[in-house]
């Protein structure tokens, strides 16, 4: 396979990388996606059915112009494949009064002319009565909220690409990559080397083996995702309950709507990351994650039994600021990474893929990327 040649390639055809390829390939470049597993596989950050996309973002207001056009992404995605990626349930945000993140959450609303609505503890347990909640809560509604199919989504955007022209191989890790005398890059795997023009990098936990610029400011943590039985499956049917964030005093949990699982699924809470070396391959929630999640249906969602139908571990790569890196190599612009997502990305998978297009062939993006800039770690040490 040695000296094969592309306009560019993509390292990493997850969630962020299939996206890439077919924006790519849908411009007539020439693309090579490279996967180091299986296509739709368990070991990284976009396994598990389904990713909730919220436009009410308490992390940020400059996230909202993005997230809004891969709202638009995504629909449109689904069209082009024939496929339903995104599901619009509505969206709510519940924390303690006070405690910022409804505050955020209406910021953005405010800031970007959301069409929203704040909510009582009492008015959120009327409305959605899958939920108990302690004193104090209070909770944003935003009605464009949803889900997005996420292994659905890495199929739709590679069916796409290949039929546009791209060619992706998986199983076959990047070993290293190099640029070119001639402004290009070289790309070393288990099974041959390719050059071309530009090279992406959307390789997830293993970004720090392919970005030493990067690597002194990830880290890798392991969540847990469980998807639980229900006494009582109405309140948690598709237009009764919406993708939710709760927080509560053990952390960040969030959930969605039964759909196409007998489970109710849960997963976090913030504060129950494990530290993780992503070579590993065991990727099993720890006793103490499930108990997390055994506790917060037992307190929280009274029709839910806890008792377990499957239980998933998924991989973080986190910054120390939790916020994205979207970028190009120091001293070789013509490698661009999309990484470090902090476990809110994958809902930004669709417009990441078309910026990623954007840099690769013209150089910019209409989205403002100084909040994401590598050099802000300028100075800081390991995270």
């Amino acid at each position: 396979m040695s000296g094969h040649s592309y306009d560019v390639i993509v390292a990493g055809v997850g969630g962020m990388g299939s996206a890439a390829c077919w924006h790519l390939a849908q411009r007539g470049q020439r693309v090579l996606g490279l996967e180091r597993f299986d296509l739709g596989h368990g070991m990284g950050s976009s396994h598990g059915m389904t990713r909730i996309i919220r436009l009410a973002y308490f992390e940020g207001t400059q996230y909202v112009p993005m997230v809004r056009r891969a709202h638009e992404l995504w629909a449109e995605t689904g069209k082009k494949a024939g496929l339903d990626l995104l599901h619009v349930t509505g969206s709510i945000d519940i924390a303690p009064e006070g405690a910022g993140f409804v505050e955020s959450s209406q910021r953005s609303c405010l800031d970007h002319g959301l069409v929203h609505e704040m909510l009582s503890r009492d008015e959120i347990m009327r409305r959605f009565p899958a939920f108990r909640l302690p004193e104090g809560q209070i909770g944003l509604w935003q009605p464009d909220g949803g889900f997005v199919a996420s292994e659905r989504a890495i199929y739709a955007h590679v069916g796409l690409a290949q039929a546009a022209g791209a060619v992706i191989r998986t199983n076959e890790p990047v070993l290293e990559w190099s640029t070119t005398a001639h402004g290009g890059v070289k790309v070393v795997t288990d099974k041959g080397t390719y050059t071309a023009g530009r090279l992406v990098l959307t390789s997830g936990a293993w970004m720090d083996t392919l970005n030493p610029a990067l690597a002194p400011h990830l880290r890798t943590v392991k969540q847990a995702i469980g998807w639980y039985s229900v006494k009582n499956p109405e309140p948690f049917r598709m237009g009764r309950l919406p993708v939710f964030i709760l927080t509560v005093e053990e952390g960040n949990f969030y959930g969605f709507p039964l759909w196409e699982h007998p489970g109710f699924k849960l997963g976090g809470p913030h504060f129950g990351r494990e530290p993780i070396d992503p070579s590993q391959p065991d990727r099993t929630p720890s006793p103490r994650q499930v108990q997390f999640l055994k506790d917060a249906l037992e307190r929280y969602f009274p029709d839910a039994t806890g008792e377990a139908l499957a239980l998933k571990g998924c991989i973080y790569t986190v910054t120390p600021d939790e916020h994205f890196v979207i970028d190009t190599m120091p001293g070789a612009e013509q490698v661009a990474f999309a990484s470090c997502c902090s476990g809110h990305g994958y809902k930004f998978a669709s417009v990441i893929g078309e910026i990623m297009a954007d840099i690769s062939i013209t150089g910019k993006t209409r989205f403002d990327l100084a909040p994401f800039r590598l050099a802000r770690f300028a100075g800081a040490g390991r995270a």
